[in-house]
């Protein structure tokens, strides 16, 4: 999904943050908090509306790390269970995106993985 915001920026800026072991509300939660510090480069759609309780395991959105939002997320993120999260992409990328992360949610175990071209981080967050 491209946006006037997201137009022209350069891929080495784009974190991929995939969530697991969690509904969609709190999917929806970290990528609303996220998209109020960076510009999604693609929003996660939100679905057709389940029949029953299943829901998917990985939730995905792409973020310009390079694309700061002046607004602040409206209060603290509650979340209901800790979320796992996995990024990856740039170095520096990856960096911004833990940073605001860390700045949002509690922060219980970081992993993380670096290649030659990529950082894979692993985090587990959970409401402060």
């Amino acid at each position: 999904m491209e946006n006037k915001a997201t137009k022209n920026h350069p891929a080495d800026c784009d974190v991929t943050v995939q969530l697991s072991d969690c509904g969609r509300e709190e999917a929806r939660i970290v990528f609303d908090t996220l998209d109020h510090v960076f510009s999604a480069c693609d929003a996660p759609a939100t679905g057709p509306e389940q029949r029953h309780d299943h829901e998917p395991t990985v939730w995905v959105a792409t973020f310009d790390s390079s694309a700061h939002s002046s607004e602040q997320p409206p209060g603290p993120p509650h979340l209901g269970h800790p979320v796992q999260a996995l990024l990856t992409g740039d170095h520096q990328a990856v960096a911004e995106v833990e940073k605001a992360l860390g700045r949002l949610f509690e922060v219980r175990t970081s992993e993380s993985v670096s290649g030659e071209h990529e950082k894979e981080s692993r985090l587990l967050l959970a409401p402060r």
